[in-house]
């Protein structure tokens, strides 16, 4: 039998028509939700993180999220759906890597 893969969502930092979206600092803005400050730096939460994919700026949300802080989901959901970002799904293990 097989291991359900656990997916994220990634909200990229590019439009539905392809434009870089700006703010370019965006995804750490919008991962600072969920952040904590901790001996001196943020340290973002494992349900929602800045990350690169593929030289873009994203933010991976899982989905778990929306069970434990419904209303912060929301936020990130409708902020993609204003802004005309492009949301994908990818395993949760590739999107571990922070963003630099």
């Amino acid at each position: 039998m097989e291991k359900a893969v656990k997916m994220s969502i990634v909200v990229q930092g590019v439009t539905v028509d392809g434009r870089a979206f700006r703010p370019s600092d965006w995804a750490e803005r919008m991962g600072g939700i969920m952040s904590t400050f901790n001996t001196h730096r943020y340290q973002y939460s494992p349900l929602m993180r800045p990350i690169i994919l593929d030289g873009t700026k994203c933010l991976a949300v899982d989905p778990e999220l929306a069970k434990i802080r419904p209303a912060a989901f929301a936020q990130v959901m409708d902020f993609a759906k204003l802004n005309r970002l492009k949301i994908t799904e990818m395993p949760l293990e590739s999107s571990l890597a922070p963003a630099a």
